[in-house]
């Protein structure tokens, strides 16, 4: 069987479930948390999968060798929030109940760009939210968490919804600028709504 015809049976058996009770899982221990916008998780697509275990590298030789153990974001999650402090706030909360394999915030390569920001884990599965009659080999053990605020979240999809797609042609370099100017637009939104809010706070805990 390929890996194609091995993540199919994967993604049909055992990891809708396991998302839906991860989802249930990340609400339970950010129930009390304020500010959180959304939370959801996901598998990722059988097409996705494939396309992702099928990259090679600048020289032309395969990205993965076992990429049904090495694709990290076979179940993917992500929490939404207000501000760019409540980023911080809530992955320090979330590493107190998850077993963390790699932790990054994501920014352009340079400070004079501007791209993609995103806060990702990559967490090993608690055992909690696998049914024990799953066949475990079927069970990735880990997935993949981005947590954002909403001007990252959307800016992040639109990006991905015109750059992205199989099938479209590349990016111009005026319209990659033009991203690049969105991206920024959604930065200094960011800083100035978690600097109104941190002058409010300061405030309110005064008086």
């Amino acid at each position: 069987m390929n890996v194609g015809s091995l993540y199919r049976e994967r993604y049909e058996r055992v990891l809708f479930p396991v998302a839906a009770k991860l989802q249930e899982f990340l609400q339970g221990i950010l129930s009390e948390m304020p500010r959180v916008d959304r939370i959801s998780t996901r598998p990722k697509s059988v097409e996705r999968f494939i396309g992702k275990a099928n990259a090679t590298t600048k020289d032309g030789k395969p990205k993965y060798v076992e990429p049904l153990h090495q694709i990290q974001d076979q179940i993917g999650a992500r929490i939404i929030t207000f501000y760019k402090d409540d980023v911080t706030r809530i992955s320090d909360e979330v590493q107190r109940y998850f077993h963390a394999i790699e932790s990054k915030d994501l920014v352009p390569e340079n400070d004079w760009e501007f791209g993609y920001f995103g806060n990702h884990h990559v967490l090993i599965l608690p055992p909690d939210v696998v049914d024990q009659s799953f066949d475990k080999d079927l069970v990735p053990n880990c997935f993949e968490l981005q947590i954002k605020t909403l001007f990252q979240h959307a800016w992040s999809e639109a990006n991905h919804d015109l750059g992205y797609k199989p099938g479209l042609q590349p990016l111009e370099s005026d319209e990659l600028r033009q991203l690049a100017f969105t991206s920024a637009q959604a930065w200094g939104a960011d800083r100035v709504f978690n600097e109104l809010f941190a002058k409010r706070s300061a405030v309110r805990q005064a008086d």
